[in-house]
């Protein structure tokens, strides 16, 4: 099940049309089958409605219909099918929906944490008439929420629910929806926006691990979060053993397909071990797919094909061209479900991997959050150490030193500047001592001077420190609190790079080609496992992630790893300054469309312009982040007004 939506209000006519478009509007998360639910009214006519939408990927026959409105799949179903049969449980289907339909019955949200898997549902209870919404420890399936700010008994809905913003969008139950402030910023400072928050204002995401349960005037009667990582204080005594049998035993358990199943290959380590480690466990033929690209700098088809060989997977390369790119640019920026600067590269690659008739596939990331492969893990620990060895110079002279350092690196002089981290060092410099502050400076796409000038529309109030919700930001200070440098990045790269940009990514690129991604890296005993090693173990040598290379490698030669680290990415740069630039100049020099998203139309079109000259230190990822945030508001008529 891949798509997901409620109304929890008045069981009314006008609630069911709405349930219905919001079920239309996922459509695309799962043409296989479409199911709806209406709860018992209570003593005012107000209850629950639910939508799904199908993808089959296990249990196909119709046997396995959703009891329940549920997006995921659930990888410890079977063990849990032995525990409730052993308690004289009755399962009829062999997929996991009934199971978890029946473990959550009888334990309600103490249950959630027993399920291992990516997940976000909403069940409802008859008997307290109450209704259980939950999401994967992980974050990997994504669940929204909406609370009508009509607090008056009249109201016809209280709450609204969905797997996507544009899903609540389309129930035509919010007035005039407006864009969120808070959330411009933070897309400003981040190139997405960071959770709870939204693009919309009033519609917010659950966070990952938590689940909680509403009433029926949409009151949380109670939330917990049922997953956390392992204690800062706890013992390290994992080892490598017990990492080697989470990982080979993750990459098993998402395997389970009853359809065509298929893995992205890049060349890199990460989608390397998952690819190796998924043809040692299956008993079929694996199948790999890799995008390839006519710029060669950018093309990692030789190394992809090289591996597949050693592996012993049927390989299929795609080749990709600027024309490809442009003839489907429009399909593939409609598929964003919240703008973002990445997750072109994911929607490619699914639209070609399910055009191949595969409908599931696996995804190598999370390898570089895990194992420390990000230059992060190197150079932040790095600058707070040459910090506090310069502790005896007082802090504004640090400060000056690093401002001198950066103004002889800035070598464009057109307004904008270089945004690259040189330019940032006088702030993380000061902020040295915070390292979650340190973390998003390193990250931002602009310098904090220039982030305040494209916003000179948004309220102050409004603007986020360093692009972060304040919930989400006292998250992260208790996540990492009391933990080594390395581990606290660890997390922050976790929740942040991955939880917040490319999961999402991932998710809504491929789901809007009807392709359900599975990533056995991003796993919650994986995680425990890995976290419980010492940093000597789990990061050693820094940067080489050696620990993934000896257990997801094994049997491939090394040397078809030992070439610099590149990620997965397009020749974005060189088409921008091509035909696709032309694509974009109208939008990003439209005064009324910058003003309507909260951005300075002067300062965007000096970006845009000093981008398209050459400037020094000004990346494609910046244009191409504003571009994106004023189409999608242009496109969905939505504005901070």
């Amino acid at each position: 099940m891949c798509g997901i939506a409620g109304i929890i209000g008045r069981l009314s006519e006008r609630n069911r049309r709405a349930v219905r478009s919001m079920s239309s509007a996922l459509a695309h998360r799962g043409p296989d089958g479409e199911g709806f639910f209406e709860s018992t009214p209570d003593h005012r006519g107000n209850g629950a409605l639910f939508a799904h939408r199908r993808l089959s990927i296990l249990d196909l026959p119709d046997s396995a219909p959703q009891p329940m409105t549920y997006n995921g799949e659930i990888y410890n179903y079977v063990e849990l099918r032995n525990r409730l049969r052993a308690e004289g449980q009755t399962c009829r289907s062999s997929g996991d929906t009934e199971v978890m339909l029946r473990l959550l019955s009888r334990g309600g949200a103490k249950s959630v944490g027993d399920l291992r898997g990516m997940f976000a549902f909403a069940l409802w209870d008859d008997a307290r008439a109450e209704v259980l919404i939950a999401r994967d420890p992980m974050g990997i399936k994504p669940l929204y929420i909406c609370r009508n700010p009509d607090t008056s008994a009249e109201r016809e809905w209280s709450v609204l629910f969905a797997s996507e913003v544009r899903t609540i969008l389309a129930s035509g139950l919010l007035q005039t929806p407006r864009l969120n402030p808070t959330a411009v910023a933070s897309f400003v400072w981040n190139g997405f926006v960071a959770g709870p928050d939204t693009i919309i204002d009033g519609i917010h995401s659950l966070p990952p691990g938590h689940a909680a349960v509403l009433d029926l005037d949409g009151n949380e009667k109670s939330r917990e979060r049922f997953w956390h990582y392992p204690p800062a204080n706890a013992p390290k005594d994992g080892d490598v053993a017990s990492v080697r049998q989470a990982l080979h035993e993750s990459v098993e358990k998402h395997l389970a397909s009853d359809v065509p199943l298929g893995i992205f290959l890049s060349g890199g380590i990460d989608s390397s071990a998952v690819a190796n480690m998924a043809a040692r466990a299956s008993q079929s033929e694996v199948v790999t797919f890799t995008l390839a690209f006519e710029e060669q700098e950018y093309d990692e088809g030789p190394f992809a094909r090289e591996i597949a060989k050693a592996i012993g997977t049927r390989h299929r390369e795609v080749r990709f061209t600027e024309q490809d790119f442009l003839s489907s640019l429009d399909r593939a920026l409609e598929s964003i479900d919240q703008p973002t600067f990445d997750g072109l590269n994911s929607f490619y690659i699914s639209q070609a991997v399910r055009e191949d008739g595969i409908k599931v596939a696996l995804v190598g990331s999370g390898g570089d959050e895990l194992f420390g492969g990000y230059k992060s893990f190197r150079d932040l620990p790095r600058l707070q150490a040459i910090a506090q060895r310069l502790v005896w110079l007082p802090k504004e002279g640090r400060i000056a030193m690093a401002r001198a350092i950066a103004h002889l690196a800035d070598r464009s002089r057109d307004g904008v500047g270089t945004q690259v981290r040189w330019a940032k060092l006088p702030s993380m410099v000061a902020e040295a001592d915070d390292l979650l502050q340190l973390y998003q400076l390193a990250y931002a796409l602009f310098v904090p001077d220039f982030h305040r000038r494209l916003l000179n529309d948004v309220p102050d109030a409004a603007r986020v420190a360093s692009g972060l919700p304040s919930p989400l930001r006292r998250d992260l200070q208790d996540e990492i609190a009391g933990r080594s440098p390395l581990a606290a990045l660890g997390i922050l790269e976790q929740r942040l790079f991955l939880g917040e940009r490319l999961l999402r990514d991932i998710d809504v690129a491929s789901m809007g080609v009807s392709l359900e991604t599975r990533l056995p890296l991003v796993d919650s005993v994986v995680t425990e496992a890995v976290t419980r090693l010492p940093d000597s173990v789990r990061y050693a040598p820094l940067g080489r992630k050696q620990l993934l290379r000896d257990v997801g490698l094994e049997g491939l030669s090394p040397a078809l790893f030992e070439r610099p680290k590149r990620g997965f990415q397009m020749p974005f740069d060189r088409w921008i300054r091509q035909r696709l630039g032309a694509e974009m100049d109208g939008v990003m020099r439209d005064p009324q469309v910058c003003k309507a998203a909260g951005l300075d139309a002067g300062t965007v079109d000096l970006l845009w312009s000093s981008y398209l000259k050459g400037s020094k230190g000004l990346y494609w990822s910046r244009v191409w982040a504003i571009y994106v945030l004023l189409r999608w508001c242009d496109r969905h008529a939505v504005s901070v007004q």
